[in-house]
């Protein structure tokens, strides 16, 4: 059985993440969230006063300050992976609207692509790797063997992403949280730099049904085609 590269990308909150975690550790693979690194790139800028409502993204200081943004992954205590920025445990803060309303402006800016798909390049050097992303078929691993495109509605995606802000204790409110989602919709497929875009090879996996059970199963099938040579 050879050993591959995996990537899986789609629309925010369409359940890309979770799935990817599943399926890398269902299969002994790395697991790494691409979304999590440009997610912790704009707390920073957040942090650094490189935000304003109605300036935007100071995208210059940020572009500088690129090299000092250090962000790596650690297992915590129950199992989960969490980010850390410069040594520091970000995961909850990165998750929340805040960083949220940021992420995709910060995103959009081509020398922080550039900066954070050479370090995503750089983890999946040696195959035997499951990442996550809106462009990580595309532009990341074009070459990758095993590539799946997760789409659902707005809808579904706010309704998941809103429980799983009040599971965890966040407050939030629905209509914000669809908002969020169309909107990021619109500038991560509209962008110049790598926009999503489902890649020519990729499975199309429509997740607005289908338990997490069906997922894995579909998942897990065509793993098994692409590390036994069929195609």
């Amino acid at each position: 059985m050879r050993k591959i590269t995996v990537a899986i990308d789609g629309y925010s909150s369409s359940g890309k993440s979770t799935m990817a975690k599943q399926l890398a550790k269902k299969v002994g693979y790395v697991y790494v969230d691409s979304g999590a690194m440009y997610r912790a790139t704009a707390l920073y800028a957040i942090r650094h006063g490189m935000t304003d409502p109605e300036k935007g993204v100071d995208t210059a200081a940020l572009s500088a300050a690129l090299h000092d943004i250090n962000i790596s992954f650690t297992i915590a205590s129950d199992g989960s992976q969490h980010t850390l920025l410069n040594g520091e445990d970000v995961e909850k803060e990165i998750r929340g609207m805040q960083v949220s309303g940021w992420v995709s402006p910060v995103a959009v800016i081509p020398e922080v692509r550039h900066y954070l798909v050479d370090l995503q390049q750089k983890y999946g050097r040696d195959k035997g790797i499951v990442m996550d992303g809106r462009d990580i078929g595309t532009t990341v691993f074009p070459d990758a063997e095993m590539k799946v495109f997760v789409e659902a509605s707005p809808e579904v995606r706010a309704a998941r992403r809103f429980q799983e802000l009040t599971e965890k204790g966040t407050p939030a409110d629905y209509d914000d949280v669809l908002a969020n989602i169309r909107e990021r919709d619109h500038i991560d497929t509209t962008r110049k730099e790598s926009p999503l875009r489902q890649a020519p090879d990729a499975f199309v996996l429509d997740n607005d049904r289908l338990t997490r059970e069906q997922q894995m199963d579909i998942l897990l099938k065509l793993f098994e085609e692409k590390t036994c040579g069929k195609d």
